[in-house]
């Protein structure tokens, strides 16, 4: 890593923004990945109606990738397939309905499937404005960005034998710490931004222990900068207005995450990565987790999952 991308990503602000974006792609080779990197295989990206989900979507199917669109309402996700196909014409997109925050709905959505899977992107994400729980009683952020994931991973473990899971997260997590004694957010004044950090810094945290257990499928969390999406312009209004010139395209803030889905030889399982390259999981002392609280929020997350508990 440059001191420049050093200097870039800890000044955070231009790191983020379009500016950090466009500086280091200029040390990127043009043929990474290659333009046919995904010829004749399957990738899943949930959260695939719009902003980095759709432009995530357009990236891989333009490497070759049979891609699986996961929405919630597969009727309102047709004008985005619509543009995705004008987009590359040629790709085979396919619409698959399935709400993440809903662990019967992704048992269902999981036992549909039968086919290898080469990457398995979890980009689905909310930010509720009060505290509002799954159809099983979590919280949603978690229920969205963790409980679902784990689930979804662990049923198609048999149709991704070597594939890449990747997590979608948020520079944001840097601000929070690991909820281990309260991850369902039961207790405080809840905040959206707040339990979306949350959320993301759990991610972040669970990596490299998910890497551990599925090798040698390969995981990564990566956070795309400040990318002007829908969901931003929704959750955070008074952000986008004071941010808009900084902003990111979907494309720009989707690029690491099709990188990691097709770059060859696969990069180091079990990071955390931003504009392709691994970056610190913290930068402030006070947020930094012992080991114990890592495994006690893994146990509660798998437990809440419906996942069986690891032997040891």
């Amino acid at each position: 890593m440059s001191v420049l991308d050093t200097l870039l990503d800890r000044t955070v602000i231009p790191g983020y923004s379009k500016l950090g974006y466009r500086l280091r792609r200029r040390n990127w080779p043009d043929n990474d990945p290659a333009r046919d990197a995904l010829q004749g295989k399957t990738v899943v990206v949930t959260g695939a109606r719009s902003g980095l989900g759709k432009a995530t979507a357009s990236g891989l199917a333009g490497l070759g990738a049979t891609v699986r669109l996961v929405v919630r309402d597969a009727g309102k996700a047709a004008g985005a397939v619509a543009e995705l196909r004008g987009e590359v014409p040629d790709a085979r997109f396919v619409v698959d309905e399935c709400d993440i925050s809903d662990l019967d709905a992704v048992r269902r959505y999981a036992g549909g499937l039968s086919e290898p899977i080469h990457a398995l992107i979890h980009n689905a994400g909310v930010m509720p404005p009060k505290r509002t729980e799954s159809p099983q009683g979590h919280e949603l952020t978690l229920a969205t960005h963790v409980l679902g994931p784990l689930l979804l991973t662990e049923l198609l473990k048999p149709l991704l034998v070597n594939g890449r899971v990747i997590f979608v997260a948020s520079g944001g997590m840097y601000t929070q710490q690991l909820p281990a004694d309260d991850p369902e957010y039961r207790h405080g004044t809840y905040r959206g931004a707040t339990a979306y950090a949350r959320s993301k810094r759990i991610q972040v945290a669970l990596t490299p222990l998910l890497a551990t257990e599925l090798a040698p499928t390969f995981v990564a969390t990566m956070h795309p900068g400040w990318s002007e999406t829908p969901g931003l312009t929704d959750s955070l209004p008074g952000f986008t207005r004071l941010t808009k010139h900084l902003l990111r395209t979907p494309a720009e803030g989707a690029d690491t995450t099709i990188w990691l889905a097709a770059t060859e030889p696969k990069p180091p399982t079990g990071q955390f990565w931003h504009d392709r390259e691994p970056r610190p999981t913290h930068y402030l002392t006070r947020t930094q987790e012992p080991e114990a609280d890592r495994r006690k929020i893994w146990a509660h997350c798998r437990a809440a999952a419906g996942l069986q508990p690891q032997a040891g």
